[in-house]
């Protein structure tokens, strides 16, 4: 069973930074592709950052420039950093793991940029 835990959320003004962490509970090069989706109130599950098997990165337009999605292959562990944070950030971000054809989704770790 994949289990995906998310941490790093919190509380923050805007202009700052957070660094999101999702480890997985197995080797992160048995999926396919692992990203981060965020979901603010009212509002449907987004694509934020994509990192897939041979390293190749995708973004949403929203946040190019400011987020970097990264991966530490030794510690099954995918991160996004979030630099120059606006309120309109605020969500639930979720880790996301493809693995053939199965997708599997971490708890969600809050994010609120407010001054």
């Amino acid at each position: 069973q994949v289990q995906l835990v998310e941490s790093g959320g919190g509380l923050v003004q805007p202009g700052g930074s957070l660094r999101l962490s999702c480890a997985a509970s197995g080797s992160i090069f048995s999926f396919n592709a692992m990203g981060w989706y965020r979901q603010a109130p009212g509002k449907q599950r987004d694509l934020v950052a994509v990192i897939i098997s041979g390293g190749r990165t995708n973004y949403a337009d929203s946040v190019k420039g400011r987020f970097t999605i990264s991966r530490d292959v030794v510690k099954n562990t995918v991160y996004l950093q979030m630099n120059s944070l606006k309120p309109e950030d605020t969500a639930v971000y979720y880790c996301k793991a493809d693995r053939n054809f199965k997708n599997y989704w971490g708890q969600g770790t809050q994010v609120t940029v407010s001054s």
